[in-house]
């Protein structure tokens, strides 16, 4: 008799805020939750079943860890993939599967992916050096990505001109055509073992330029239907090809001329999505434990119109955090507070985020644009 859910005990590769959102979910199925952090206060410490304080690079921390779970999945592509490769080998179960991480944590493969799958994606060309650059096929100016360890917008510079060399990443990295585009957008989508799969609708994204972080989501999209079932089948597409299980996030442009690109793809739970806990009958982490425990999917409809807007450590301060004025955007109805358990705060560190849901899609953005103005990250 196959085993329940409550019975297969979840790793955790990542004790950040995306993982505790998780364990938020798996308390709810009674899942047995262990997490690996290198931090010894990362936010999943106090509500995980197991926590250990060690590396998710190092082979050996990795390996040992994995041995005491049944599932093992990961919050952040950063991990040591030989240890999770020897895991499955040795009859665990990894979601997402090595190969796929392996697959992501280089862009230059992932684009090379993208290209062979006749996945549309922006033109590109894989550099080593300064001087590759400087022989680039692509005109200036272009965006240039490190090839690994890029996040939350670090790893990605724009080249104007042969004189930005000079401050160029000095390491393995992608050139990208600089696209002209009217939004960015990403649809998250979900695949379980059996190979059900399941889209949520199309969000739409608003960037803070200085940060280069997702500030403002809005969901569902107003673009065409036919545009948005065109975002659906690429995701859908890129999680066939991929063959994974799980969740996964896909970024998008979409072009002055309605094309749409995929700029990049996060095979995890992802920022893009959690408007989804008050926005939609299923939410993204519901969805991810419902892949990788092989479950039916869930209902990805938007309920309501929702925001989500990341609450950032507030530029000029730096230690123990305080949220100024949260009493403030409580008064309101239809605002939902998440903050992440991070005792510190700096410029723009993730610290929360908080979702807007109205009926009228016109009052959330108001209430959200005065949340944005009004609740803030301090020392």
């Amino acid at each position: 008799m196959a085993k329940q859910i409550s019975e297969l005990k979840l790793g955790i590769l990542g004790g950040g805020q995306l993982g505790r959102m998780l364990i938020q979910q798996a308390i709810n199925y009674n899942v047995t939750t262990l997490v690996l952090d290198p931090d010894p206060d990362a936010p999943c410490k106090h509500i995980s079943n197991y926590f250990e304080n060690g590396s998710i690079t190092d082979f050996d921390t990795v390996y040992n860890f994995g041995k005491k779970a049944d599932i093992i999945t990961i919050e952040i592509e950063k991990v040591n993939i030989d240890a999770l490769e020897q895991l499955e080998k040795e009859g665990k179960k990894v979601f997402p599967q090595s190969r796929v991480i392996r697959l992501i944590q280089d862009k230059g493969v992932q684009k090379q992916f993208f290209k062979e799958n006749d996945i549309p994606t922006s033109p590109f060309q894989i550099v080593n050096t300064k001087e590759d650059m400087e022989n680039c096929n692509i005109p200036f100016p272009y965006i240039l990505k490190l090839r690994k360890d890029g996040y939350d917008g670090k790893g990605v510079m724009k080249i104007n001109s042969a004189a930005d060399l000079d401050k160029a990443f000095d390491a393995p990295c992608i050139v990208e055509k600089l696209v002209d585009f009217e939004k960015e957008v990403a649809v998250i989508v979900a695949r379980n073992a059996n190979g059900d799969v399941k889209t949520f609708p199309m969000v739409e994204m608003e960037f803070n330029p200085e940060a280069n972080l997702v500030e403002f989501l809005i969901s569902p999209s107003t673009f065409a239907e036919s545009l948005q079932q065109k975002a659906e089948n690429i995701a859908k597409n890129i999680a066939s090809a991929m063959n994974i299980t799980g969740i996964l996030a896909v970024e998008m442009f979409v072009c002055k001329d309605g094309e749409l690109l995929v700029n990049e793809v996060a095979p995890r739970p992802h920022n893009s999505g959690h408007q989804t806990i008050e926005g939609n009958y299923v939410s993204q982490f519901e969805q991810h434990l419902r892949s990788i425990y092989n479950l039916p999917l869930g209902d990805t409809s938007s309920i309501t119109n929702a925001i989500m807007i990341n609450l950032l450590g507030e530029k000029g301060f730096e230690g123990v955090a305080k949220y100024e004025n949260l009493e403030k955007v409580l008064a309101i109805d239809g605002i939902y507070v998440h903050l992440y358990g991070k005792k510190y705060t700096k410029p723009f560190r993730k610290m929360g985020h908080v979702t807007i849901v109205d009926i009228d899609r016109e009052k959330a953005i108001e209430k959200a644009r005065f949340v944005q103005k009004t609740l803030k990250v301090i020392a």
